[in-house]
């Protein structure tokens, strides 16, 4: 019992320390934009990426689009007899890219066309050029890439820190061209992170700390899941937590009078079992907070932080059932 407990407090004393050591490696401001560590990492990625893009469905069309702040990374995926249906715009995840929709991309395209791009300031294949420096920034160059995608009308479906990637911009830029948001499982819009699971991701997030760190932070999101080492997506995502570093400023927790002032419809999908936040708070905030008459809150009981991957069909239908009275 005796070592057990030395154990314990051994490896508490390890995780302090790592906090410690990996809170100054991420939050030191050395004026620098979010990139590879180095070229063998950004070479390491670029194969991961390769690698979990070709089990995709091949995109239709892809081209960077140039913002303020950086070069974004866009796809276009399409299935057949879309015409006349407003596409999607898929936001990716914290440490994630368009791979990441892996699961959902088959179910998504044969309702109507879905954009997919990669997160500026993020691990993927685009490109901050200038300092993100404040969410007004942030807002900013997502509603530049809205604007070039030249569509006049578009769902933005945001995932976790897409989630409030997406309100961010509604809340501070006008965007006529969006028609709804789509929010799963969305971080900082109605509750904020646990400590628990800020002190987890701050060494998990530097290129230092052991992989094995890692993995339990992404099996802890994922409701204790085991992680598959060889399941590309997974890779990818351990990948890029590993050899990018990210200078996004902190996402600020979205205000409920914020959300009241939201005028277009609104599909918050919670996870009973997410990690990120409280489910249940999250879920009365939500009820509480979206004032549009074709708002509406789902929640997926069983479902942890990567509902995505876990319900990826019944999470096409609840996006269908949304949208398609809006065509």
């Amino acid at each position: 019992m005796k070592k057990m407990l030395k154990k314990k407090r051994w490896w508490l004393f390890v995780f302090i320390i790592l906090v410690g050591a990996a809170g100054f490696a991420l939050f030191y401001d050395d004026g620098s934009v979010s990139s590879f560590v180095n070229q063998k990492s950004k070479a390491e990625f670029i194969e991961a990426y390769n690698e979990a893009m070709s089990h995709l469905p091949e995109p239709t069309e892809e081209r960077q689009i140039s913002t303020t702040f950086g070069e974004v990374k866009v796809y276009k995926f399409e299935g057949e007899s879309m015409a006349g249906r407003a596409p999607l715009l898929l936001l990716p995840g914290k440490s994630a890219s368009t791979p990441m929709w892996e699961s959902n991309l088959d179910s998504l395209i044969n309702d109507r066309p879905v954009y997919t791009i990669d997160l500026l300031g993020e691990p993927g294949m685009s490109v901050e050029t200038a300092r993100i420096e404040n969410v007004q920034d942030q807002a900013v160059w997502l509603k530049e890439l809205i604007v070039a995608l030249d569509e006049p009308q578009i769902h933005v479906l945001g995932l976790s820190f897409g989630g409030w990637s997406a309100v961010n911009l509604v809340v501070h830029e006008e965007v006529p061209q969006i028609a709804s948001l789509i929010l799963v499982d969305p971080v900082y819009v109605f509750d904020a992170i646990p400590l628990k699971m800020v002190l987890l991701s701050i060494p998990a997030s530097v290129p230092i700390v052991p992989k094995s760190i890692r993995d339990r932070m992404l099996s802890y999101i994922s409701g204790e899941a085991e992680i598959d080492e060889n399941e590309p997506t997974a890779k990818l995502i351990e990948t890029g937590m590993r050899s990018f570093k990210s200078k996004l400023p902190m996402p600020q927790q979205i205000k409920e009078s914020q959300l009241d002032e939201i005028n277009i419809p609104v599909l918050a999908i919670i996870a009973g079992k997410s990690t990120m936040h409280h489910p249940e708070k999250a879920t009365a905030v939500a009820e509480e907070s979206l004032s549009h008459e074709n708002s509406k809150v789902v929640v997926f009981e069983e479902a942890s932080h990567a509902i995505n991957g876990e319900y990826p069909e019944e999470l096409a239908d609840a996006i269908r059932q949304f949208i398609t009275p809006m065509d």
